[in-house]
């Protein structure tokens, strides 16, 4: 059966706090990164439907603090003239997401501290993070 447009998005909104307008609204900045936060069993998750431990659909939609930990890290030399890294930074709220982060290829490994410099990379449309840490700090 077919149905129009307005019907499927008008059923999606208001299931899932994906995409809340009323929650961005609240970000004074639009540099934000914004989560679900499941009503029901209190998982974190990155842009998703259902929650993926009770599979629940009341989802709150909420800003994240920016800060974070690189749980993998890789570099890659494919459709780009220079290497660029893809890593899954886990945040601090407890999601996993992907994104780029700067600085130093050879800085950038698992369990360095990042925080959020944009959130929509204009290129790929992926979060940007920064190092924390000094990369070479215990060097000298």
């Amino acid at each position: 059966m077919y149905h129009s447009g307005n019907v499927a998005q008008q059923g999606a909104g208001s299931v899932t706090g994906l995409l809340d307008p009323k929650a961005q609204a609240q970000a004074p900045d639009a540099e934000a990164v914004f989560y679900q936060h499941c009503t029901w069993c209190g998982t974190a998750m990155y842009h998703r439907v259902l929650c993926p431990v009770c599979r629940g659909s009341e989802l709150r939609t909420e800003r994240s603090q920016g800060t974070g930990t690189v749980r993998h890290a890789t570099v890659v030399h494919r459709n780009t003239p220079a290497a660029r890294n893809v890593s899954l930074i886990e945040m601090a709220e407890g999601f996993v997401l992907r994104g780029r982060v700067m600085g130093p290829l050879i800085g950038i490994h698992s369990g360095a501290r990042v925080r959020l410099s944009t959130a929509k990379d204009p290129v790929r449309g992926e979060p940007v993070f920064q190092l924390v840490d000094e990369p070479y700090r215990a060097w000298t």
